[in-house]
């Protein structure tokens, strides 16, 4: 096993028996039902010293919860990346946002934006993973109902410990890739990675969020992202 597998299933342990309430009606945690994709994924393209890693928020409904990669939209993980693996079901599925796995037929707007970015710029993901890496920081996904409930909107009770959980992990990944640069996707995965990393030497930026719900992005987000990227000296 990896030192990203070993990480990532460190995480998935400690967040395993964790409980959250209302309005919080499911906890679905990819770590656990789709490890095997992940698992290629960090076998893949986890290895080796990384100048850039992008950091996302948690899980989307058609993306990572579905391919168990970070911002996994199918026909990206399944084309481009090259990976596919054995998807299981939670263990109490949300009728509403079912797990179909590789077979799902809606697609990650985020996360088409995000790996069509790379594809476009890059060509092969293995040009691109040569020396960038993407991890989610917190690997659950919350729903109330058929609702996303990001982190960030847990009681501060139920949200402490995720937090604590998550920035060991990704302490931990770091200390592995070994990273110039650490990007949040995102204005709170920028400051979950200050936070949680504030006392080692990186640099720290952030590029809008790809979300169809961000107004911004929806009015050119490639163009966005690289704009920022290519100001902060990343790119």
């Amino acid at each position: 096993m990896t030192p990203l597998e070993s990480a990532a299933r460190q995480l998935s342990e400690r967040l395993q028996p964790m409980r959250f309430s209302a309005p919080v009606t499911h906890v679905y945690n990819p770590l656990d039902y789709a490890w095997a994709p992940n698992a290629l994924y960090l076998q893949r393209f986890g290895q080796g010293r990384k100048r850039v890693v992008f950091v996302g928020m948690n899980p989307g409904p058609f993306g990572m919860v579905q391919t168990g990669v970070p911002f996994g939209e199918i026909a990206a993980v399944r084309d481009w990346m090259g990976i596919q693996g054995e998807v299981l079901k939670p263990p109490v599925e949300n009728p509403r946002r079912p797990v179909e796995g590789f077979d799902c037929p809606r697609s990650e707007v985020s996360g088409r934006r995000l790996w069509g970015l790379f594809a476009e710029r890059f060509g092969r993901a293995e040009l691109f993973f040569a020396e960038h890496f993407v991890a989610n920081y917190c690997p659950l996904a919350f729903f109330d109902g058929g609702r996303n409930v990001t982190p960030d909107k847990l009681p501060a009770a139920e949200q402490g410990p995720v937090l604590a959980a998550c920035d060991a992990h990704l302490r931990q990944l770091v200390g592995v890739l070994q990273p110039e640069w650490v990007i949040g996707v995102g204005a709170w995965a920028e400051q979950r990675a200050r936070a949680a990393l504030a006392d080692l030497p990186l640099q720290f930026g952030r590029v809008l969020h790809p979300s169809p719900a961000s107004p911004a992005a929806n009015r050119g987000w490639s163009e966005a992202a690289t704009r920022q990227l290519e100001a902060l000296g990343v790119w």
